[in-house]
């Protein structure tokens, strides 16, 4: 395989464990791959993350947002996308989830149509769950990978069955990887997660292609805030298919659209990629996450309700839900829907039941506005999904022609007082539950975690923090008349852990990390200045 010629890796230091097959991955070649990277691109990088800063102060003084004057041309201008590949026509229903091995048997094999192998917000960044992942996805592509539980149920890719399109999601711009360093500086988590997997299967899939047409370099780009770094997304891809000898055009990316200020740029984004773009997605929680984050200090009329009481169904939301699938539909992109969170139980009937009313209904409702595809969590939600798409697209692979009419405006994206709903003490209870027991299960490794029948991972972990900083800063009383502080707050959590401890048992509780948990749900929540991102104080934790 050709690549970046430089072969001296005394520049490069790995100061992660040694992972089994580790070797396979992190090769000599591989490690000059990411090092091309981080050398050509990670000075633009640190400016793109100045430039969010830069962005955030000026939000903070003006109260708002608007649509930038200087591309109201791409806004205005005729162009479209490339033709999507073959494997990237029907999307109907992807399911997502990290790169574990039992979760890549049971995602390729669950029916849908695309497996969103998440290096991201459902994987906790541990250095063997990074490298263990791009392990699996190797042998995925190899047909040798299996699993096998403690207790004997063991987990095989169907013979001859057609298995789920893979499309990897790396991490996002402002996550650093410290386990490997290039020239003494950490490499970033997107360089490195992307890298590693272009490096390993581009060639690969592409050679598979003519007996299999679910192949191809496929990403998601997740937390994306502009154009600008959108651009830089297609840079980097323009770089990696020369150095390796890929047609240009041959990697696809879907950017999901899940920050405020980029659902005011969604045009430009897809413009910057236009030979790589597959389409956008609606990442609802992290799009409610990064309102909080970016309006937090705005006014009364920018506190958000508690999180479940804010669905797709808001009129911010639905807005942002309409603008994407006019501005990708427009474009010749697809439009996916977002995240199912319900987890179906298979113990409890009427778990179950409320869990796939609400699945079929939010479904039906993103077919109806004109999405593509959506998301799911679980095997167990794909023919729900399935059904609810398949009864709008029939036979057609996807509803490109259906573009949704009227103009969106800035002031209907920012309606979030026009949400309605409220701050309740049982929303508050709710989100320092979450809060703490979600970090606690990512300190311990793992990204994606079912809590109260709901499937949680780092961007709902990032409402709840987040929203008690804007209660609290926002001097919010809620239903029961109690003011938001952060004494209640810490007296919340200390609540918790004592009912945790006396629910697992003193052995079990001891077992866990729920006073490094506890500790930094409250550094991310009371702290004086805002924390950008949990995982980037959390990151030092897990070792």
């Amino acid at each position: 395989m050709s690549g970046p010629q430089e072969s001296d890796l005394s520049s490069i230091t790995l100061a992660g464990l040694p992972v089994d097959r580790g070797e396979e991955v992190l090769t000599t070649e591989a490690l000059n791959f990411l090092a091309a990277l981080h050398r050509r691109f990670e000075p633009r990088r640190r400016e793109l993350l100045a430039l969010r800063k830069e962005r955030r102060a000026r939000i903070a003084a003006t109260g708002t947002l608007d649509f930038l004057p200087e591309t109201a041309d791409v806004r205005a201008g005729d162009w479209r996308v490339a033709e999507a590949p073959r494997a990237l026509q029907d999307r109907r229903v992807e399911i997502t989830g990290p790169t574990d091995r039992k979760m890549a048997v049971n995602a390729l094999n669950s029916g849908a149509r695309v497996w969103l192998a998440d290096f991201e917000d459902a994987t906790a960044p541990t250095w063997s769950n990074l490298v263990e992942g791009q392990l699996n996805l190797i042998d995925a592509f190899q047909r040798r990978i299996d699993f096998s539980t403690p207790e004997g149920k063991s987990y095989a890719l169907r013979p001859d069955a057609e298995l789920a399109t893979v499309v990897v999601r790396p991490r996002g711009w402002h996550l650093d990887e410290a386990h490997l360093l290039v020239d003494g500086e950490p490499i970033a988590g997107a360089f490195f997660d992307f890298g590693l997997y272009f490096f390993h299967n581009a060639a690969r899939l592409i050679a598979r292609g003519a007996q299999d047409p679910n192949s191809g370099p496929y990403f998601y780009l997740p937390k994306t805030e502009s154009h600008l770094e959108a651009r830089l997304w297609n840079e980097v891809f323009g770089y990696a298919q020369q150095a390796l000898g890929i047609p240009h055009g041959t990697v696809r990316a879907t950017v999901l659209i899940e920050t405020i200020t980029a659902a005011f740029e969604m045009d430009e984004i897809l413009y910057e990629l236009r030979d790589h773009a597959a389409g956008l997605n609606a990442g609802r929680w992290d799009y409610l996450f990064s309102i909080i984050k970016n309006l937090r200090d705005a006014g009364e009329r920018y506190i958000l309700a508690d999180r479940n009481s804010v669905g797709m169904t808001s009129p911010f939301m639905r807005a942002y839900a309409e603008l994407l699938v006019q501005t990708c539909h427009k474009r010749g992109a697809h439009a996916i829907g977002g995240m199912a969170a319900f987890i179906p139980s298979r113990r409890d009937p009427a778990v179950n039941a409320a869990a796939m009313e609400k699945v079929t209904a939010d479904k039906e409702r993103e077919a109806g506005t004109g999405f593509d595809g959506s998301w799911v969590a679980h095997p167990d939600l794909v023919p729900i999904c399935t059904a609810s798409f398949d009864a709008v697209l029939g036979d057609r692979p996807n509803q490109k022609d259906v573009v949704p009419a009227g103009t969106i405006t800035a002031a209907e994206l920012l309606d979030v007082a026009g949400a309605g709903g409220s701050c309740t003490a049982a929303g508050l209870h709710n989100a320092v539950q979450v809060g703490v027991r979600y970090i606690e299960a990512w300190l311990r490794g793992h990204g994606a975690v079912g809590i109260f029948n709901m499937m949680e991972d780092a961007a709902t972990a990032e409402i709840s923090r987040s929203q008690i900083w804007q209660w609290i800063y926002n001097g919010v009383v809620l239903d029961d008349g109690a003011k938001v502080t952060p004494e209640l707050v810490r007296a919340l959590v200390a609540t918790e852990l004592a009912e945790l401890r006396a629910e697992l048992g003193d052995q079990a509780y001891a077992a866990g990390r729920w006073a490094e948990a506890a500790q930094l749900f409250e550094q991310v929540s009371l702290a004086d200045e805002f924390v950008d991102f949990l995982t980037l104080p959390g990151y030092a934790l897990l070792g």
